[in-house]
């Protein structure tokens, strides 16, 4: 079964972090990859960009409508996610746990199974 582990991110509590604990969150996440990628159940993994450099596209009328930012407002953002491929949700659950993010106050992990998937080695 396919999950995705989802990451958001809080800028403002991510910012009060002291660096040796922003350093082990890093090396953390490095543990991780190698950990799932040698048993193989990581499928990939993605670091996304500050949203402050997104764009939302629209179509009103037939026409294209870009906008700068985000498309909500909110403290908490899309920071990056693993999709995995797993025996069960448990498993998921277990892999969630050991992210470091989920051992930081204020934040987590979000685990949601994938209903459909398509593209490259998928």
């Amino acid at each position: 079964m396919k999950y995705l582990l989802i990451m958001h991110n809080n800028p403002e509590l991510l910012n009060s972090l002291p660096p040796d604990v922003m350093d082990a969150i890093g090396k953390g996440h490095q543990e991780f990859i190698e950990k799932i990628r040698a048993s193989g159940e990581l499928i990939v993994t993605q670091a996304l960009a500050d949203p402050s450099t997104s764009k939302v596209v629209r179509t009103r009328d037939g026409e294209r409508v870009v906008t700068d930012g985000p498309y909500l407002e909110a403290k908490e953002y899309l920071g990056g996610y693993y999709l995995i491929d797993v025996e069960n949700e448990e498993r998921a659950l277990e892999l969630a746990a050991m992210i470091p993010d989920a051992g930081i106050e204020g934040m987590g992990v979000e685990v949601r199974a994938v209903m459909f998937s398509h593209g490259a080695d998928m």
